[in-house]
């Protein structure tokens, strides 16, 4: 089988635990590579923009967390909104959200 009919063939309908872990750490590891690279820059903690992308990554960090646990509890997937199941395509982009597209448009 191609790698292209792969792609074209049906995709699941929710990420197994295995993958949304794999992808989770993934996610993990990279905002932690740049939460190493913005302390080790040297610059100040009075540099806004410095402070603003560890503030980011550090948001991000913990929706992680909270996804690991929601995986735990069988809630990872499940919108948190509408509680109807986030499309894999969502989950494959932001593993660690917790809404599908039009819950997360809404205004809080």
């Amino acid at each position: 089988m191609s790698l292209d009919a792969a792609r074209t063939g049906p995709r699941p309908q929710r990420l197994t635990a295995h993958e949304a872990r794999q992808r989770l750490e993934h996610a993990r590891g990279t905002r932690l590579v740049q939460l190493q690279a913005l302390t080790e820059t040297g610059q100040t903690a009075d540099d806004h923009l410095m402070s603003a992308q560890r503030d980011a990554i550090e948001r991000v960090l913990k929706e992680i967390d909270e996804a690991f646990a929601r995986i735990e509890d069988g809630t990872y997937g499940i919108c948190r909104g509408c509680a109807k199941p986030v499309p894999v395509e969502r989950l494959e982009i932001l593993p660690y959200t917790s809404h599908c597209v039009a819950c997360q448009r809404r205004p809080a």
